[in-house]
């Protein structure tokens, strides 16, 4: 974490919504093309639970990335992530649309990104994130820094931690 932990659950008891970028944060970046076109990127299992546990506990979910993927699409149905934007370069275009629709407040969001095209959403959220891989001008911006990878746990990182500061998550993993 780049913050003291007081810091950081001050901010994280806010949250109630997180969005997410896909490559580099919930993939591991690499994108794998075959001589057919098709594509395949790998997800961590855990991050996808720790997805799961936050909408039982009632956080939003969305993502936000650049490419557009069928893989994607898959993962996210997968997940019931249901706010998915693909294609999307104007990232901030899309994270105030979704301030409008929900209603909330810059304060309410955690927003987990990786690269340059993050920085303008990075630098209004409440909680601005990225994984240890994430690029200078990204890390530089935010108040969270997971100690994994982008695919490697880095969402599951951020995700316990916020719902370990709203007290909720030794309940989740009980089955309450």
């Amino acid at each position: 974490m780049s913050n003291n932990n007081h810091d950081f659950e001050m901010l994280a008891r806010r949250v109630k919504m997180l969005i997410l970028d896909v490559d580099g944060v919930m993939t591991d970046g690499r994108i794998i093309l075959d001589n057919d076109g098709n594509e395949f990127k790998s997800f961590d299992v855990r991050d996808g639970h720790a997805l799961k546990l936050a909408g039982r506990a009632g956080l939003l979910l969305a993502v936000i990335t650049g490419r557009t993927s069928k893989v994607v699409e898959r993962r996210m149905k997968e997940l019931g992530i249901n706010e998915v934007y693909q294609g999307i370069f104007n990232k901030i275009s899309v994270y105030k649309d979704l301030l409008k629709k929900y209603n909330f407040s810059d304060e309410e969001i955690a927003y987990m990104g990786d690269d340059v095209v993050d920085v303008p959403v990075l630098e209004v959220v409440g909680l601005p994130a990225v994984p240890s891989d994430a690029d200078a001008e990204s890390t530089s911006r935010a108040r969270f820094i997971s100690e994994n990878r982008g695919g490697r746990g880095a969402v599951r990182d951020l995700v316990e931690k916020i719902l370990r500061a709203q007290g909720v998550w030794e309940s989740l993993i009980k089955g309450k």
